[in-house]
Parts: structure tokens; C-alpha cells; sequence
């Protein structure tokens, strides 16, 4: 037995990148899942492969995008209908589709807020009351290096990261002694979002880092799992896990 083990997590951003290998991970330990993203043909393919890795995973997924409070609370409603609780929620997903402050990409920025921002605001408003009435839970917000330095093009993005931190920070104040909130601060991470091919006006030397150095995202899910290890009454509030190469 872990602490792991029989622990009921909801997982946003799970149909790739760091939100699919928190969940490949988290099964091999023994957690119970409850999978949300955009993508349904993704998630099912996941389920699928975790129930093959191990027919007795449980596994729960729901198509869904953060950036809808009602659709974020679903997923809460999800864990507790078909689990009876929920013992932690992690708020992976993001966007990162950076650009020059004079590019003006404006519904860029709107989205990097809606997603990045807002999307753990609505986690933590469909999660909070659950862990109350439990008398435990755990946050987990996936915040990024960026939040603790500004670099060219990434000025919004860092400011959304800024701002996962700051909000994680008050919660975990705010928490009490039963509940536990932890940040968790990639660097550079292999993943759809920050694939070069898929961010618009990328510096190029941004593109030749990414491809030198980055981790991959099993990494990130192994900084994960450390915090839900820990017993219930030690709270990680805050990994930063970066390539050892990365400034």
C-alpha cells in the first residue's frame, strides 16, 4: 500500500503531454481516475490503454474544456458519482501560444487567461466544496518556470503563471490543516504545447532549446506523484522541475 493507492484524482489536460503521463503513472500506483480534456477520442484511447496495462484500473473520462465552470464541475460530479469522492484534482491544462507584445494577438492572450488562469479558478470553485465536506483534499496546480521569470514573446504566458502561483499561494494559506495545495513548476516539457510547430512566431532560438533540452513529461508526473505521497499531514507546497541544461 501507498498513499496512493484507492485515491480517487481528477486530471485535466489528460488526454496528452503531462496530464496523459500523470495518469500512466498514477495507475501504475494504484489511484482510481477520473481523466478530463477536449479531446474524447484521446481520453478513450487512454482509458483503454491503461485498462489493458492493468484490467483492474479504474477509469472515469469526460469530454470537457476548463474554460467552462459548469463543464469542470461535471468532472468533480464525475469523481463522486462513480467514485464516491475525490481525493485530488489536478489542474494541468494550459496553452502557450506566445507572440510579441506587438503582434497584438489579442484572442491569444484571452485564451492564455481563459485557460490557464480561469481554468484553475474553476477548479478550485468545483473542488473546495467537495474537500470540505470530506475534511481532506488536494490541489494540485501546474503552474511553469515562467511564473518566476519574464522572457521576449512570453509576457502573457508568464503572466497567467504568475498568477496560477499567486492563487495557489492564497489557497494553500487559506486551506487549514486538512487540506493540502501544491504548486508544481515545469521547465522546458515535451509536449503538444510547447511543440514548435504548433506556436505561431516562435524565436528560433526558442524552437533550437525546446528541441536541445526539453524533459520529457514523464518527468513532470514523477514531481507529481512525490507530492501525493507525502502523508496527509505534509504538504509540498511548491516543486520546480527544470532540464538541468535550462538557464
Amino acid at each position: 500500500m501507498t498513499e496512493i493507492e484507492g485515491k480517487v484524482v481528477a486530471i485535466t489536460g489528460a488526454s496528452s503531454g503531462i496530464g496523459e503521463a500523470t495518469a500512466l503513472r498514477l495507475a501504475s500506483h494504484g489511484a482510481k481516475l477520473v481523466l478530463g480534456a477536449r479531446r474524447e477520442d484521446r481520453l478513450a484511447a487512454l482509458a483503454a490503454r491503461l485498462t489493458t496495462a492493468n484490467p483492474k484500473a479504474e477509469v472515469a473520462y469526460l469530454a470537457m474544456d476548463v474554460r467552462d465552470r459548469s463543464a469542470v464541475a461535471d468532472l468533480v460530479a464525475l469523481a463522486g458519482a462513480r467514485f464516491g469522492r475525490l481525493d485530488v484534482l489536478v489542474s494541468n491544462a494550459g496553452v502557450m501560444p506566445i507572440s510579441p507584445m506587438d503582434d497584438l494577438r489579442v484572442d491569444d492572450w484571452d485564451a492564455m487567461v481563459d485557460v490557464n488562469v480561469k481554468g484553475v479558478l474553476h477548479g478550485i470553485a468545483a473542488a473546495l466544496p467537495v474537500f470540505r465536506a470530506q475534511g481532506a483534499g488536494h490541489f494540485v496546480n501546474i503552474a511553469s518556470t515562467a511564473g518566476f521569470r519574464v522572457t521576449p514573446t512570453m509576457a502573457v504566458y508568464a503572466g497567467t503563471k504568475f498568477a496560477v502561483r499567486a492563487i495557489s499561494e492564497g489557497l494553500r494559506q487559506e486551506a487549514g490543516a486538512n487540506l493540502r495545495v501544491t504548486i508544481v513548476s515545469p521547465g522546458m516539457t515535451r509536449t503538444s504545447v510547447t511543440d514548435p510547430t504548433t506556436i505561431p512566431g516562435a524565436p528560433p532560438e526558442l524552437v533550437e532549446t525546446i528541441n536541445a533540452i526539453a524533459m520529457p513529461p514523464d518527468a513532470v508526473a514523477r514531481a507529481i506523484t512525490y507530492a501525493l505521497e507525502q502523508p496527509p499531514d505534509i504538504d509540498v507546497g511548491e516543486v520546480v522541475i527544470r532540464p538541468t541544461a535550462q538557464s
